[in-house]
Parts: C-alpha cells; sequence; structure tokens
C-alpha cells in the first residue's frame, strides 16, 4: 500500500510575496471597503496564508474624502478617546472627525479590523490613506483593485 504525504506550508518573512495595491474610495461604503482592505492587509486572499506572519499585502487608499456613510452614521457614530485623565473622555462624530482628516475616518475603520496585538500593528505599517487622487507610491507601481468586482 502507498501512503500519500502532505506537508503543511507555513509562511515566513523570507517567503512571503508581498505586493503594492491601490484601492480607489470613491463612492464606496466606508465599513464594506475596509473590510476587504483588512482582508488584503492580513493576506488571507492568498493561498499560503498563515496566521501568525505578516503575509498581506501593501494597500494605498485614495480618494477617502469621497466615502460614504449610509443612514445617520455622519451624525451618530462616535469615535471616542481618552485623555489619560480622571473624566478625560472626548469623543467625536463621524462628521467631526471627517471635517479635521477625511483618511483618518477610513484609517480607524481598518484599524478596527485587523488583529488587536503587534502583528496588527505591523500590518496597519502597511496600508497608506490619502484623502485626494494623488498619492507618493507611484515608484512601487501599484495593481489597482476594483472593490466592485471583489465579492
Amino acid at each position: 500500500m502507498d501512503t500519500l504525504s502532505y506537508k503543511t506550508i507555513s509562511a515566513n518573512s523570507a517567503t512571503v510575496n508581498k505586493e503594492w495595491l491601490h484601492v480607489d474610495a470613491d463612492g464606496q461604503t466606508l465599513g464594506r471597503m475596509a473590510s476587504v482592505v483588512a482582508k488584503l492587509l492580513r493576506g488571507k486572499h492568498k493561498p499560503n496564508f498563515t496566521p501568525h506572519v505578516d503575509c498581506g499585502d501593501n494597500v494605498v487608499i485614495t480618494n477617502a474624502s469621497k466615502i460614504v456613510l449610509t443612514g445617520n452614521k455622519w451624525s451618530e457614530k462616535q469615535y471616542i478617546r481618552h485623555t489619560g485623565y480622571p473624566g478625560g473622555q472626548r469623543s467625536l462624530t463621524a462628521e467631526e472627525l471627517y471635517g479635521k482628516d477625511p483618511a483618518r475616518v477610513v484609517e480607524k475603520a481598518v484599524k478596527g479590523m485587523l488583529p488587536k496585538n503587534k502583528l496588527g500593528a505591523n500590518l496597519f505599517r502597511n496600508l497608506k490613506v490619502y484623502a485626494g487622487a494623488e498619492h507618493d507610491q507611484d515608484a512601487q507601481k501599484p495593481k489597482t483593485i476594483n472593490l466592485n468586482d471583489i465579492k
């Protein structure tokens, strides 16, 4: 009897193939776009996905100022932080945070969908968000991903 042997392939930092991807946020719903971007950053779309290794791609998001929030989220969604002092809880609505920096709204949405550990912090460094259509990663030749085609 012939026995088959299978070997589980585990990626590491030397064997990972990282690419640069470009996502246009124009007209995209914030949460739906953020979940796809988090999956791309994590590398879950790749056949050699390994949970404890950064095997995801670098993602550049442009037109963050043109995202869409449904319902009353612009006025009712709260971003809460704490200063570290007693009674130091501060909050901003999505509209107020968007007014300060539209890219921060997208960054917070994606960061909330990444692991809450050192790996998640490293994955977040692979994300670049720009409010306008121009970005500084032209030298990396990012491949454009159409989120409307991904299901």
